[in-house]
């Protein structure tokens, strides 16, 4: 096997060994050739490969950190927040009317698009265009103020940024 690049043919020979007498055995310029090329392949190595590997590892290991932080955070409060069980409603009101009343004190009235007795109690509603934001908002005040629970949420981006279409499925806690 022969290896020609323009003028410069490298006999099988060549590679035969890999020892400091086959190197020693090379041409100046065969010598020079594999320096380089050995040069060559240890920088594509290192920037092509390695560093990159390297800053992903890193990234990774800081984003697993933050997660852990977030969980232990979390497993901190969450004694806290399972002794405050959110009261039921005061008022006495259905589900319907309190969804469709807090819906609408929330700016969500124009996005309410449908509701659905379900069995159970729960109720089953549909909002279009819904701004996130407020209807994140607006679910926690109903679990914090009226003891409404979300059972099940379907939640999709409506086209324009910030909005969003729900299928929500509450109940009365």
């Amino acid at each position: 096997m022969k290896l020609t690049l323009g003028k410069f043919t490298l006999g099988s020979h060549a590679f035969a060994g890999l020892s400091p007498e086959a190197f020693a055995n090379l041409s100046e310029r065969d010598r020079r050739v594999v320096l380089i090329g050995a040069i060559a392949l240890a920088a594509i190595l290192l920037f092509g490969v390695i560093v990159p590997l390297d800053r992903t590892v890193t990234r990774e290991r800081a984003k697993l950190a933050q997660k852990r932080a977030d969980l232990a955070w979390m497993q901190s409060v969450a004694p806290e927040l399972a002794r405050t069980a959110p009261p039921p409603s005061a008022t006495g009101e259905s589900l319907l009317v309190i969804i469709d009343r807090s819906a609408r004190e929330s700016g969500l009235g124009n996005a309410l698009a449908g509701s659905e007795p379900l069995a159970g109690g729960s109720l089953s509603i549909r909002l279009e265009k819904a701004p996130f934001d407020a209807l994140i908002g607006w679910l926690a005040r109903l679990s914090q103020q009226n003891g409404v629970l979300v059972d099940s949420a379907i939640i999709e981006k409506a086209g324009a940024p910030g909005l969003v279409n729900a299928a929500i499925v509450l109940h009365s806690g």
